[in-house]
């Protein structure tokens, strides 16, 4: 009941404003407004059961497998007792680049704003494309925060590094891309990635020694909204490259 009130309480301003703006500025009708307000009601209860679910599985979930993934036992199954390095974490980056995929997959915005895309593009950026470059991109970036976490090295410098390349990308991608590819790092922060992307830093950081959870187990998502850009210019870059060969051998 607690949720649905928050959200309730959240998306109520914005169903103000809009019809506020409708009415008061615009001074026009509001067509179908029975429909339009069964949506809000629908919005609500969709998600304060979307994030009751999330609080009591994907989570959870998230950080249990973090944990479960960087026990002595599991990582040194033998009983050895050697000092850990980041070879031993393989099976953590295997899992933090396979979660990366797939929950960008599942993410509603990224689904939405692909549909968009697909339209005013006419249908030269294909759905499933823009969806598959940026999940590729969270799926990188998050394995290389996890491996960030493992090594201890400052997050600054990954995050530097990742600019100048989407940088020196801005200046050679097809320019009907580049602002798409960086609201593609946008929508990978949103309600599905988060949630599990948290959890798996802060069960990371918590159970490698000599890491701080607060200092080493955040950033992730900052690696999640980086490198779908590079993935997505990228992306076009390729096709675009594909595209001048093909036409030169015709």
């Amino acid at each position: 009941m607690s949720t649905l009130l928050l959200t309730a309480r959240d998306v109520i301003p914005i169903a103000i404003i809009l019809f506020g703006f409708q009415l008061g500025v615009l001074k026009r009708p509001i067509n179908q407004w029975r429909k339009v307000s069964l949506g809000f009601v629908y919005v609500i209860i969709g998600l304060t059961f979307f994030l009751v679910g999330l609080q009591l599985a994907l989570f959870p979930i998230g950080e249990s497998m973090a944990n479960q993934l960087t026990t002595t036992e599991f990582l040194h199954p033998d009983g050895g007792n050697a000092p850990f390095i980041w070879q031993d974490y393989f099976w953590v980056y295997v899992f933090a680049a396979a979660i990366g995929f797939s929950t960008t997959i599942a993410e509603p915005s990224l689904i939405a704003v692909a549909i968009k895309a697909n339209q005013v593009s006419g249908g030269t950026i294909g759905i499933q494309g823009l969806r598959m470059s940026v999940a590729f991109g969270v799926s990188i970036g998050i394995t290389l925060g996890c491996f960030r976490i493992v090594v201890g090295d400052p997050i600054h410098y990954y995050i530097m590094a990742g600019y100048v390349v989407v940088v020196i990308q801005t200046f050679y991608a097809p320019k009907m891309i580049v602002p798409l590819a960086y609201d593609s790092g946008g929508v990978t922060t949103s309600t599905v990635t988060v949630p599990l992307v948290a959890a798996l830093g802060l069960g990371l950081a918590t159970n490698v020694e000599g890491r701080n959870p607060l200092i080493d187990g955040f950033g992730l998502i900052a690696f999640a909204s980086l490198f779908p850009m590079i993935t997505v210019m990228g992306y076009a870059q390729v096709v675009d490259y594909l595209s001048k060969r093909k036409a030169i051998k015709e």
